[in-house]
């Protein structure tokens, strides 16, 4: 879970911290692609289209919905955080087990909906240049996804896009 979708013309595409086939990377993922090469030891390709994760079982979903163009967290506060509670509150109450990836302070809010003992939590500051160096960077998120799902017999997460 992130903040909301990249502001930059023709960027967002549905899918938190995926941008379309033939956009340039973004800060944020190219942060999440070196996190992910030094935490599995594996090479990211370059494209920045994560519609393989969502395919994998990835929920790539962002507090907010909507943005102004050039103007990032410009829609936080106008209802988007309503649905978007209501959804991690739906994926708390089963009982298979989840793995809720929340980074930056906006996703970390959602904690508080998540109490089910059958699913781990993960945080850690947002990817973005300004803050992952703060704990993004070494978080780890992607091993211990699949340590987690393995431990539980659930096939891990191919996060090689």
């Amino acid at each position: 879970m992130g903040q909301d979708p990249y502001h930059g013309p023709g960027q967002a595409h549905g899918l938190c911290f995926s941008v379309p086939e033939g956009i340039s990377l973004p800060p944020s993922l190219q942060n999440i692609y070196k996190e992910i090469e030094n935490d599995l030891q594996i090479k990211m390709n370059p494209s920045g289209d994560l519609t393989c994760w969502a395919k994998e079982g990835v929920l790539l979903l962002n507090t907010v919905l909507t943005v102004r163009a050039n103007q990032a967290n410009s829609h936080r506060g106008k209802g988007w955080e309503l649905f978007t509670d209501k959804i991690i509150e739906l994926l708390n109450a089963r009982e298979k087990p989840i793995v809720f990836i929340l980074w930056g302070n906006n996703a970390k809010a959602k904690i508080e909906k998540i109490n089910n003992p059958h699913h781990l939590v993960l945080t850690a500051p947002h990817p973005s240049p300004l803050s992952a160096y703060y704990g993004f960077f070494g978080c780890r998120h992607f091993s211990k996804t699949n340590n987690f799902l393995k431990s539980r017999n659930i096939p891990p997460i191919n996060w090689q896009n």
